[in-house]
């Protein structure tokens, strides 16, 4: 789940192997919650009717919803349809053939929090859809290969700028990533744009969500009078790909990935 950028000074927290193994429990099942969704979302569905089956399932899992009580926030997921940048509130809103949609879920097992989010096609979207569905994805694993000791924030957000940019889109930069492991939001914030070379320097044992938010249009973000809802500016598509990773001696451990290799949509062929 993005939040607002801020400009607070960062203190990292530097984990342990035992860290590393609860954050992948707990990234196995909001991975396993986020597998079984893509039967459910089908036209006529609502996105509270999403949101029930999220709370369901959180509650299959014996694991508790992170979202729900947090700030205020009622649901156990947020879902993001069409030009919705992120923390998208479920509600009436009816589902229709050609939509794109992410659904973010962030849950708690055992203390730890494990957090993703990614998008779904109603159908068969169009064109301009499925190129955009692309480039976030791709635009993520840009950035996720720079995830590894030595390499800088800066360069994270420097890859995923430049993917989206060489597609002719944009990357949000109101929301970014955050920390996470036994707190939802910490240290440090992990913009999707950047210098290389600036910010912190990645080491071992950081922990993280990388979440870049990629608009066909412009970067701008609006903020809706319900103070979660953020949508494109110029009214264009928005998509998101969420994980959260850990840094290891040699790269990253991705600690949500999807068990059915079901991370990008599979009901449609990109063309």
């Amino acid at each position: 789940m993005p939040f607002r950028r801020k400009t607070t000074p960062e203190r990292i927290v530097i984990h342990d192997q035992t860290a590393f193994q609860n954050m992948a429990r707990a990234g196995e099942v909001v991975a396993r919650i986020l597998d079984d969704l893509c039967t459910h979302v089908q036209p006529g569905m609502t996105t509270r009717d999403l949101d029930s089956i999220v709370e369901e399932h959180i509650a299959h899992y014996k694991v508790k919803s992170a979202t729900i009580g947090y700030r205020g926030y009622r649901h156990a997921s947020c879902i993001s349809v069409n030009h919705v940048i992120c923390h998208g509130v479920p509600g009436a809103k009816v589902l229709r053939q050609g939509d794109i949609l992410n659904i973010d879920v962030t849950i708690i097992r055992d203390g730890w929090f494990g957090d993703s989010s990614r998008m779904y096609a109603v159908g068969r979207p169009s064109i301009k859809a499925r190129r955009l569905l692309k480039a976030a994805h791709k635009a993520l694993f840009a950035g996720l290969a720079q995830v590894q000791p030595g390499n800088t924030f800066g360069d994270i957000g420097h890859a995923i700028e430049k993917y989206a940019v060489s597609q002719r889109m944009s990357s949000v930069r109101s929301f970014c990533g955050h920390g996470i492991g036994r707190a939802f939001h910490m240290p440090p914030e992990v913009t999707h744009f950047g210098r290389p070379g600036t910010g912190p320097v990645l080491q071992e044992g950081m922990i993280f969500t990388v979440e870049p938010m990629i608009n066909l249009g412009r970067p701008d973000a609006r903020l809706l009078a319900d103070g979660w809802t953020a949508v494109t500016r110029d009214r264009t598509l928005s998509a998101q790909f969420e994980h959260t990773v850990g840094v290891t001696r040699d790269g990253c451990q991705i600690f949500t990935l999807s068990p059915g290799n079901r991370f990008f949509p599979t009901n449609f062929t990109i063309d």
